[in-house]
């Protein structure tokens, strides 16, 4: 006998359906909930089949849900039952293809377990906890750098209605200091009422490595931008609120980032694949932690295509009686993560690595991805095409000096 167990996980419960063998299920589906007392109710149900089944441990079917199965996986990895995770793309063909149309949790346990006799299915191969983290606090990062980008174009938004001028006062808008400063003097009547004296004070206590002289310096193009500024008298204090809370939340978002990136950066050292894809040219610290935690375990994947296929950059093909397309798009049904860390490695490979040229000779990061990247320009390829077949060299790069775990080193 082969028994299986097939769950229909959603948020808090699962839908449960076993088999005994092919075309025989066993008894009716019923649901769990995802609490202790629910899973004691699943192990016995798991070892009720193991004695019917004589002696056979079940496997268990389920399907991707983002974070819902993970009680899941946690009680059965504590139980020691081998586990299949199924992608939700072949879950959704195998259901499409019956003729009548029904979606329920109990249909979808039932097609989980056929999926499971008619498909060659591997079993789930559990990624290390090491590596877990690291993708969890990277894709944190991510997370808080989208929305901490997003909060600076509300910020900009509120400065064009109140004093657009200040963007010139220091190099960097969003720099502690600029977003203190700005949170202290947010109109031309806050500055014009305040002495030269008094501001350069301010700015020496906000950033105190900084000399008194640069201090002074920024008070002098702080009363200057005020004096040019169109909104002399400001109408809506509502503005200036909004103002304030937008600074707040950047500065907040800066240093969880500060943090994260502190975190992110002892965890990676840590790991041996780190310091294989640093090595890398044009591969920087936070591309690095992002790619070999969104790769995992090398060991995952027994050919470089499947490691394609995962970062989701193989080309789609479409081929029906006599016509066969030639100009075909990637499938981009992999890693979003990893397919974005990738376009910026190759991205920063390729550039030239002088700050300042002295001449026209093109010095790149990294000088075989640049050779690439021109032989495909020169036979007419567009550029992202171009950018598509060195992602696709990089990652097949990747995954040879991982699988022999060797730095890598450029040859003359």
């Amino acid at each position: 006998m082969n028994p299986l167990v097939g769950l229909d996980v959603s948020k808090g419960e699962s839908q449960v359906q076993a088999f005994l063998d092919k075309g025989q299920p066993f008894r009716k589906s019923f649901s769990v909930k995802h609490t202790v007392e629910g899973f004691e109710n699943l192990l016995g149900f798991l070892k009720e089949i193991e004695r019917v089944a004589d002696g056979n441990q079940p496997s268990v079917i389920l399907e991707s849900t983002g974070h819902y199965h993970s009680p899941v996986i946690q009680f059965l990895e504590e139980q020691q039952y081998v586990y299949i995770i199924v992608n939700p793309l072949i879950s959704h063909r195998a259901r499409s293809a019956s003729l009548r149309k029904v979606k329920t949790d109990a249909v979808d346990a039932y097609l989980l377990c056929e999926l499971y006799y008619k498909e060659e299915v591997e079993p789930y191969k559990k990624r290390g906890i090491q590596l877990l983290n690291l993708r969890n606090l990277t894709r944190q990062q991510e997370t808080i750098s989208g929305i901490s980008a997003q909060t600076k174009v509300q910020l900009q938004t509120v400065l064009d209605q109140i004093f657009p001028e200040y963007r010139g006062v220091f190099g960097n808008l969003y720099s502690k200091v600029s977003l203190q400063t700005l949170s202290l003097f947010p109109t031309s009547e806050h500055v014009l009422n305040t002495t030269e004296s008094v501001l350069t004070d301010k700015i020496v206590s906000l950033c105190t490595r900084r000399s008194e002289k640069w201090a002074k310096e920024k008070a002098q193009k702080l009363i200057e931008a005020a004096v040019r500024n169109p909104f002399q008298n400001n109408l809506y204090e509502s503005h200036i609120f909004n103002l304030k809370m937008f600074i707040t939340i950047i500065l907040q978002y800066q240093e969880h980032l500060s943090q994260l990136e502190t975190e992110i950066d002892a965890l990676a050292k840590e790991i041996e694949e780190y310091k294989i894809i640093q090595s890398i040219p044009g591969i920087g610290e936070k591309i690095a932690a992002t790619i070999i935690s969104e790769i995992g375990e090398i060991d995952r994947f027994n050919h470089p295509k499947k490691l394609v296929a995962f970062a989701g950059i193989d080309p789609s093909v479409y081929s029906s009686g006599r016509f066969t397309a030639t100009n075909n798009r990637i499938t981009k049904r992999g890693s979003r993560r990893l397919r974005q860390a990738l376009y910026m490695a190759v991205y920063c490979g390729i550039r030239d690595a002088r700050k300042q040229k002295t001449n026209d000779t093109v010095i790149p990061r990294n000088k075989k991805l640049r050779e690439f990247y021109d032989k495909k320009r020169d036979e007419g390829k567009p550029y992202r095409v171009a950018i598509i077949a060195c992602v696709n060299k990089l990652l097949h790069l990747i995954y040879a000096l991982l699988k022999n775990k060797t730095a890598f080193q450029e040859l003359a």
